[in-house]
C-alpha cells in the first residue's frame, strides 16, 4: 500500500499535470470504487464542469479540490493515476476516466480494485469519514515526541502496531514503520508504553527523517508503485531492513529477520534493535 512518501509524490506530480483542467465527463467502469455518492451517475453529475483548483494530501489520502467539491481518493494496494491523450489505448485495469475539456484524460488504474473515491462539499471533507479520525501529520508542528509519549503511555500494544494506527500520526505504513524503528534502534515488538522519553524522542526524529528522505527520493517502488508521471521511486535502494530478510544488517552484519507483528510482515535486526 502506498504510504505518505508515495502519496506525497503522486500529489506533487499530479499537481504539475492537472491543475486548471475542467471535467467534461467521467466514465466509471468499476462502480465499487465510488463510495460517496453511491451512484456513479450522481458522481459524474456532481463533478461535471468542475475545475481542479489544487491537490492536497491528508495522510495516505489524495484530496482533489474542485470549485466547490472535494474528491477524497485512496489508492489502497495498487491504485495509480496517469494523464493520457484521449486517443491513447486504454491501459489494463483502468476503472475510472476523468475526461477533460482540453482532450486529455486522467485515468485511474487499479489491479485489485481496492481504491476508493468519495465526494464531499468543500470544507466538510475532514469532518466525516474517512478523514475525520485521522491523527496529526508527521511534518506538522503538532507532531512531537511528547504527543507520541502521551498517546502510547497507556496502551498495551506493541510499538509497531501503535505506529500503524492512523489515529495518532498519519502516513506511516509497513515499510516506513520498520525503517524508522531500525533507525531508532527499537525492537518492533516492544510495548509502546515501555519506551522512555529519550527513546521516544529518538523515534520521533527517526520517523521524520525517514519520511523526509523517502519523499526526496520519490518514495519506494515496492511491487507496482509509480508516481503520476509513471516514474518509479528510488528510496527502496536505501531500505535498511524492509524486504531484506536474511541479508546482513548494514550496521552490524547480523542477518535481518522477518516476523509477524499485528498481522503484518515485519523486518528488524535482532542485534541493533532492542
Amino acid at each position: 500500500m502506498p504510504e505518505l512518501p508515495e502519496v506525497e509524490t503522486v500529489k506533487r506530480t499530479l499537481t504539475e499535470l492537472v491543475i486548471g483542467k475542467t471535467i467534461a465527463g467521467i466514465t466509471v467502469k468499476w462502480a465499487n470504487i465510488i463510495k460517496e455518492p453511491a451512484d456513479a451517475l450522481e458522481f459524474e453529475t456532481l463533478l461535471m464542469n468542475q475545475t481542479i483548483q489544487s491537490i492536497r494530501r491528508r495522510g495516505k489520502f489524495l484530496l482533489f479540490e474542485f470549485d466547490d467539491i472535494v474528491m477524497v481518493s485512496h489508492l489502497r494496494m495498487e491504485g495509480r493515476y496517469g494523464l493520457y491523450q484521449k486517443e491513447e489505448p486504454l491501459p489494463p485495469h483502468t476503472h475510472v476516466i476523468f475526461h477533460f475539456t482540453d482532450g486529455e484524460e486522467l485515468r485511474y488504474q487499479d489491479v485489485r480494485k481496492f481504491g476508493t473515491m468519495h465526494l464531499f462539499p468543500k470544507g466538510s471533507e475532514e469532518k466525516v469519514l474517512p478523514l475525520a479520525q485521522l491523527g496529526v501529520e508527521p511534518f506538522s508542528e503538532q507532531f512531537t515526541s511528547e504527543l507520541l509519549m502521551n498517546a502510547f503511555q497507556k496502551t498495551n500494544r506493541k510499538i509497531k502496531v501503535a505506529l500503524l494506527d492512523q489515529k495518532t500520526v498519519v502516513g506511516l505504513g509497513n515499510i516506513y514503520v520498520d525503517e524508522a524503528l531500525f533507525r531508532a534502534r527499537i525492537h518492533p515488538e516492544r510495548l509502546a508504553h515501555s519506551l522512555s522519553e529519550e527513546e521516544m524522542a529518538v523515534l520521533h526524529k527517526a520517523i521524520v527523517s525517514t519520511l523526509e528522505e523517502a519523499v526526496e527520493m520519490g518514495g519506494s517502488s515496492i511491487k507496482s508503485y509509480v508516481n503520476g508521471q509513471g516514474e518509479m521511486g528510488m528510496f527502496q535502494q536505501k531500505l535498511d531492513v524492509y524486504g531484506r530478510k536474511n541479508e546482513p544488517c548494514r550496521q552490524c552484519g547480523t542477518d535481518i529477520l522477518k516476523t509477524v507483528v499485528g498481522g503484518r510482515g515485519t523486518h528488524f535486526c535482532p542485534n541493533c534493535q532492542l
